[in-house]
């Protein structure tokens, strides 16, 4: 690796890891439980609507529609933690509510979701609360961080390159120019679109400001401070003397990876101490690699070119290592099986950009065992045909760029997985016995049933036995029943279960407290497919 890149690489990687270590985000938010559960029927109108998450969110929208289908938004909260404490309106009449909820995750994307309540009786349908994905807030994103994405890898890259190959020709530093002001010229264009995503709303409200402190709110706002930096260093660079100028362009680089690396599906993963070093590394070795090939397409130009390519052939070989090896990492946590590969999106867009860069590697091999002795000695035919293939091998690279943009719109299937593992959980409550009742996974298949059961005044409750039944009338299946046996830590558990199908299952608890004391307890819990 280049002198130049060595040293801030690993300071900055320290910085990293001490920054990553006492971080605590997972993956997109999950819904762990909801009070009053979803598809319950309440006696009377709830006096707090309780959400229960897998991860601390920050609410950007809460909606209750009624049964006549007027939306109120809801704006009285407390956010503890994780739970979100929602006050309702006063006065709800009978019928069906629906709360529309979306809130915003650690790593920065937006998760919601619909919760269906009834008051006295179900009142027919519940309103509906989808709405159509917006193509063109979509399409905005992705192209902002496509031109995003281009200012840091080429601009910052292109300006770094200075240090690594010698002082850019005139057509390089303009091209260097011109993809750093493509990036700042994204940058409010991708907050903003952050912002009409976050919230859900069209491209109409772009310059609402509820849409800006929407996309404050979340950590893409790091991002872009950050990416603002960086090319503003690269900017500078154009300006600068000697050393000064590629001190600029490898500072520009390096907060390059470290904006990439502040936000995002990969950098939220865990182990952090790994991650957000492998985003960075990541990041700074493709604006590296890519970033120099258009001032060596230029270089090749004139009769400087030989030493130029000598300098790129000496150091690309641990920048393309780094690459590899960071991206093997974050592919490996982020798709976790071979199958998730075909059977979820990220996988298959995965999948896509692998094969795109395999073909920039073809071109890139063909250089260098075909045509890089030759064009260092001088050879002008074998220097133009080089040039050509690197215009090739760059188009590859952009085409690559603009499909990692597409990550955005996939949750990685370790976040898919992270959500499928959460419990399904219903707290049972009568005056003469209440109970706590956890099955894992919350999802179709064989199941573990936890039960912690209590008295009428949440004290313990002591008993010798206890039953545990789950029926879907609606599936038409009778009711499965089970013998739950007691820990040592009080806990009642049962470890032989399947429920077949997902849906709204009924759970009912015989719980025998005494020879001639037996309780009888029930409600419903909803299992995910």
């Amino acid at each position: 690796m280049p002198s130049w890149f060595r040293r801030p690489i690993l300071s900055l990687l320290v910085l990293l890891a001490c920054l990553g270590m006492p971080t605590l985000a997972l993956a997109h938010a999950a819904l762990n439980s909801a009070a009053p559960a979803d598809g319950s029927v309440l006696a009377a109108a709830p006096g707090r609507i309780e959400l229960v998450f897998s991860e601390p969110v920050s609410p950007l929208a809460l909606r209750l529609v009624g049964p006549d289908g007027a939306a109120r938004t809801l704006d009285r909260f407390v956010l503890k933690d994780s739970t979100l404490v929602i006050s309702p309106p006063a006065g709800l009449a009978n019928g069906t509510y629906t709360l529309s909820w979306r809130v915003v995750s650690e790593d920065g994307h937006p998760v919601g979701g619909a919760l269906v309540f009834s008051i006295g009786a179900p009142g027919g349908r519940a309103p509906a609360t989808d709405e159509p994905i917006d193509r063109s807030v979509r399409l905005l994103v992705w192209l902002s961080r496509l031109g995003l994405y281009l200012g840091l890898f080429l601009g910052c890259g292109a300006a770094a390159s200075r240090a690594w190959l010698g002082p850019l020709t005139a057509g390089a530093g303009r091209f260097a120019t011109a993809m750093a002001v493509l990036g700042l010229a994204s940058l409010p264009v991708a907050l903003g679109a952050q912002g009409l995503d976050a919230l859900g709303a069209s491209v109409g409200a772009f310059a609402q400001p509820a849409v800006w402190k929407a996309a404050a709110a979340t950590s893409y706002v790091w991002t872009v401070v950050l990416a603002a930096a960086a090319l503003a260093a690269a900017l500078a660079g154009r300006w600068l003397p000697g050393k000064a100028a590629a001190g600029a362009g490898a500072a520009s680089v390096l907060l390059a990876g470290l904006a990439l690396a502040s936000s995002g599906h990969a950098s939220a993963a865990q182990p952090q101490w790994l991650m957000r070093p492998a985003v960075f590394l990541h990041g700074s070795m493709i604006a590296a690699w890519a970033g120099a090939l258009v001032p060596l397409a230029f270089a090749l130009r004139g009769q400087a070119g030989g030493g130029a390519l000598r300098r790129f052939s000496g150091g690309i070989a641990p920048v393309v290592a780094l690459l590899l090896l960071s991206g093997t990492v974050l592919a490996l946590v982020q798709v976790g099986t071979p199958a998730a590969l075909l059977a979820t999106a990220y996988g298959r867009v995965l999948l896509a950009k692998l094969f795109l860069v395999a073909l920039a590697f073809l071109l890139a091999g063909f250089n260098r065992w075909r045509l890089t002795q030759r064009a260092e000695a001088g050879d002008r035919p074998a220097a133009r045909l080089m040039r050509q293939v690197i215009a090739v091998e760059l188009a590859v690279l952009v085409a690559v760029f603009g499909t990692a943009a597409l990550w955005r719109f996939t949750p990685p299937p370790r976040a898919i997985a992270a959500a499928q593992a959460q419990p399904a959980s219903v707290h049972i409550h009568t005056l003469q016995a209440m109970a706590d009742v956890t099955v894992s996974p919350g999802r179709a298949g064989p199941v573990a049933v936890d039960v912690v059961l209590m008295d009428g005044a949440f004290g313990p409750l002591p008993a010798r036995e206890l039953g545990i039944s789950f029926s879907n009338p609606a599936a038409g299946i009778e009711p499965i029943e089970r013998r739950a046996q007691r820990g040592a830590d009080g806990v009642w558990r049962v470890d032989d279960l399947t429920l077949p199908v997902p849906g709204r299952w009924e759970v009912e608890l015989e719980i025998l407290i005494s020879d001639f004391e037996m309780r009888r307890i029930r409600d419903s819990v909803v299992i995910r497919p």
